[in-house]
């Protein structure tokens, strides 16, 4: 079973290099890496806090996360820590196979283990949630009970998911009011559980995080170890040599780029992680990279497409706290003509609570009309007619040069 799942991410992986979705102008961001020429990356560790020892246990009892976080700040490291909030509730369930999907649950997932979730997630263990805040690590929001947003028939075919797009928003909220009310700490990112995006009514990941406020946590790079192999030599092994064999090939090969980790057991309870993080630390240390949290990164450089060093990313990086102004896969393409639907998107007001893209789009075209920003009729993927209409001009502070994106940008008041 564990060869067929690493079979179908390699071909997973290779098609989406061929067909990968097309990207929209989105306020939600999906941050798998940045423009920077700098030896700076993120480490994140989801499914945590796990409150177990190692395993095997090698280092005294200490918890896992523990010894991540000793791990890090030994190196001058800071993680990113994609957490839940509690898996207790996912019952009645049965323990699958180990060493398949279904190791923790088959109907539902259980941090850390099956019949442990008293030991796991930040409503039970405070202090190392505590811990990460005082060790200046960042805390996202990988789903309160960890329930996949939508159905992934082929691996978790079994699994509950939730039933729609408010669902979704309550599960989400619930860990974000836990961590705002325990803890004094606000999330700005989150990941799906298993990456699932799609939602039932039409709805997506995106547009949830679109009203709550969140950018999406992806990542660049898959640190491994969630696969069981032969052995835990064979699995720290597998997460070292892949970093290793990237940078003797391009030693820039992990500039702004995330790493996905777990902080918590792969398909067989085993952590290698634990043994496989010094070494992957070390080894990135010796080609001069800085490890630290996505927020960092991202406070380094936004974009995917546009260093800091650009003369229009101070204005852009702005304007993206506010308007949707970047594609969904994090990108600006200021060479492509801006269309009429982009340009509505970016002078029509945020609409509130959930809407999916289709309605969010339809809300901005028909502002933009009903107010003389657009004529009527507008083509909405057609690009931007110029000039603009008088009272569009006047969020601009000269005429745009071109439809170019760039240039609207140039002159957008915003």
């Amino acid at each position: 079973m564990t060869q067929l799942i690493a079979l179908a991410k390699k071909v997973k992986r290779r098609l989406g290099r061929l067909a990968k979705p097309k990207s929209f102008v989105s306020k939600t961001r999906r941050i798998e890496r940045v423009c920077t020429a700098e030896r700076i990356c993120a480490m994140t560790f989801d499914d945590g806090p796990f409150g177990l020892p190692c395993e095997p246990d090698a280092f005294g009892g200490r918890t896992l996360t523990d010894v991540l976080l000793d791990t890090l700040k030994e190196y001058g490291a800071h993680g990113t820590f994609d957490v839940v909030g509690d898996t207790g509730e996912n019952y009645p369930d049965e323990c699958g196979e180990a060493g398949t999907p279904a190791w923790g649950g088959v109907k539902y997932d259980h941090y850390p283990a099956y019949g442990e979730d008293a030991h796991g997630g930040a409503l039970h263990e405070a202090r190392l949630i505590r811990r990460m805040i005082d060790e200046g690590h960042q805390i996202t929001n990988h789903g309160y009970r960890h329930i996949i947003f939508g159905k992934k028939a082929w691996v978790y075919g079994k699994r509950v998911t939730l039933q729609d797009a408010d669902a979704v928003t309550s599960d989400l909220s619930r860990l974000d009011n836990l961590m705002k009310s325990e803890y004094g700490y606000t999330m700005t990112m989150s990941r799906p559980p298993h990456y699932v995006d799609r939602i039932a009514g039409g709805y997506t990941s995106y547009d949830v995080y679109d009203a709550l406020g969140y950018d999406y946590m992806a990542a660049s790079f898959d640190g491994a170890g969630w696969l069981p192999d032969e052995s835990l030599d064979a699995e720290v092994e597998a997460m070292v040599e892949p970093m290793r064999r990237a940078l003797e090939a391009d030693p820039n090969f992990f500039c702004g780029q995330i790493i996905f980790q777990k902080d918590g057991c792969n398909m067989l309870r085993r952590t290698p992680v634990a043994f496989a993080l010094p070494k992957q630390l070390a080894l990135l240390r010796e080609y001069g990279y800085r490890v630290v949290s996505v927020e960092e990164l991202t406070r380094h450089s936004m974009f995917a497409d546009l260093a800091p060093t650009h003369p229009l990313y101070a204005k852009l990086a702005a304007l993206a706290k506010e308007k949707p102004v970047a594609y969904s896969d994090n990108t600006l393409k200021l060479d492509r003509p801006m269309t009429e639907l982009e340009f509505a998107l970016l002078l029509a007001p945020m609409p509130k609570g959930v809407l999916t893209r289709k309605q969010k789009e339809e809300a901005a075209v028909g502002y933009c009309i009903a107010n003389g920003l657009l004529p009527s009729p507008a083509h909405r993927s057609s690009p931007l007619r110029l000039p603009l209409t008088a009272k569009a001009q006047a969020h601009f502070d000269a005429a745009p040069a071109s439809a170019k994106r760039a240039d609207v940008f140039v002159a957008f008041k915003g």
